[in-house]
């Protein structure tokens, strides 16, 4: 069995009610801390023998535009103060996740902030890190890692972030996400022999 995770119902669409033969489809809730908690109780109830996460993020600059579909290669934990040197983390703390297994779509980093960027400027210190913005996948996964669990992700572009970053994602969040799970579908993703 196979888990495919999002972090709110429309991210999956007709997915959570109807997952695909061989797969169970759950909802971990926002951000990374409540990610991270519900992917633990869940590889140690289901014992999936892959985790695939689907979701929305956002583009802090041209690198990658709006409406793009990405595989996640690498999640980096950061902040705008950490990337403006105003803050640090220990050393002994993990920042840096890989995902394991292809996609067929780009790949790219994603910045896990510990809150959404809602500045220009915000934008422009993460962007130095990875290109895009996404909050869960820090904690699905740490939450793999430790589990041993293989976890790919697939992320869809539907917003620029920056001060209007929430009104574009509430006009584009929806038909991105069934953008995304189409294309994943076509691609065999969810198919028996995948």
């Amino acid at each position: 069995m196979k888990l495919l995770l999002a972090a709110f119902p429309p991210e999956l669409g007709p997915m959570l009610e109807n997952p695909p033969a061989g797969w169970i489809a759950v909802c971990t809730d926002v951000g990374a801390l409540a990610a991270a908690v519900a992917t633990t109780r869940l590889i140690r109830e289901l014992l999936p023998s892959e985790v695939l996460f689907v979701g929305t993020c956002g583009t802090y600059d041209a690198r990658v535009p709006v409406g793009s579909l990405i595989s996640v290669s690498e999640v980096i934990s950061s902040s705008v103060e950490e990337q403006e040197g105003a803050a640090y983390r220990p050393s002994l703390e993990r920042t840096r996740w890989t995902t394991q297994g292809q996609l067929p779509f780009p790949a790219h980093s994603v910045v896990a902030p510990p809150a959404i960027t809602a500045t220009q400027d915000g934008a422009k210190a993460l962007s130095r890190a990875a290109p895009l913005e996404h909050l869960e996948l820090s904690g699905v996964l740490e939450a793999c890692r430790e589990s041993d669990v293989p976890c790919r992700a697939a992320l869809v572009v539907v917003n620029e972030v920056g001060p209007k970053a929430h009104e574009q994602w509430e006009a584009n969040h929806s038909a991105g996400s069934a953008q995304l799970i189409e294309a994943l579908v076509k691609a065999g993703v969810f198919s028996t022999e995948s």
